[in-house]
């Protein structure tokens, strides 16, 4: 069954994007950017949707009131493709840096640029995160968020951050707030695995970190209390026995925690 349905979840989830990109386009790329967000906003709460209906995962965003307003940097953890898409219709006008290839797709490349997102060519690091400062203060003085994730690429539920330091230099240079995202969606939606496990994301927006701080202070606090609330979601899951299998890197990190997870109902 588990199969089935994650099955049936993919290929509604696949459809569904392609089915509203061509529905969409004629109104999507008339309208004003800002107008426009109505699209991607209806696609992610449609896939939302979907998730808990055909593969029984819900999700359960908290900390609301902890988005500034105007400008800030969105910094989640990230685990899944879940999280790329979870949080931006909580935002007014984000904004995404993307590796440039994405770019290059047809149509979704087109949408992409539609909302003047920031791409970047990651061959060189140093003039990646220059080009991305520019741009990022850019589209920052036009009261946008800028959603990035700290560690560059999708990491397992449990395992050792691996925070890059751009995220400290975005900070000291755009001086804004940001606010941290806890979750253990890749528990749910792992990834490059087609499973979709049932239950409920617990995602949690943290308080922001003020502007001003020294870049290393900002870093060891961001990666401090970002990972203590993933520690804590982890452990709420472990505890429930009907929560979803736990990969080697998440009971590595129950026991680092002292903490016995129950023992998983089969699926």
């Amino acid at each position: 069954m588990l199969q089935i349905r994650s099955l049936a979840f993919n290929v509604a989830f696949y459809a569904s994007l392609i089915v509203q990109m061509i529905v969409f386009t004629p109104i999507y790329f008339i309208l004003p950017r800002r107008l426009a967000w109505f699209v991607p906003r209806n696609w992610s709460h449609s896939s939302m949707w979907l998730m808990k209906v055909i593969a029984g995962t819900d999700r359960k965003i908290e900390g609301l009131e902890n988005l500034p307003e105007g400008g800030y940097i969105l910094a989640p953890k990230h685990q899944s493709f879940w999280d790329t898409i979870a949080f931006f219709p909580y935002m007014p006008d984000p904004v995404y840096i993307l590796k440039r290839e994405l770019m290059w797709i047809p149509l979704f490349g087109w949408y992409i640029a539609k909302m003047k997102m920031i791409p970047i060519h990651r061959g060189s690091r140093s003039k990646a995160l220059k080009q991305a400062v520019r741009v990022a203060r850019e589209r920052m003085a036009e009261g946008r968020q800028l959603i990035i994730y700290p560690e560059g690429t999708r990491r397992p539920p449990g395992a050792e951050p691996a925070y890059k330091y751009g995220i400290a230099e975005l900070y000291a240079s755009l001086n804004v707030p940001v606010v941290p995202v806890a979750h253990v969606a890749g528990l749910y939606w792992p990834r490059r695995k087609f499973l979709r496990y049932p239950g409920t994301i617990h995602a949690k927006f943290l308080p922001p970190i003020e502007p001003g701080l020294d870049k290393q202070v900002f870093l060891e606090r961001l990666v401090r209390e970002t990972e203590q609330a993933c520690d804590e979601l982890l452990v709420e899951v472990a505890r429930n026995p009907a929560g979803p299998p736990l990969p080697p890197t998440a009971l590595d990190r129950l026991k680092a925690l002292g903490v016995e997870p129950a023992p998983r109902k089969a699926s």
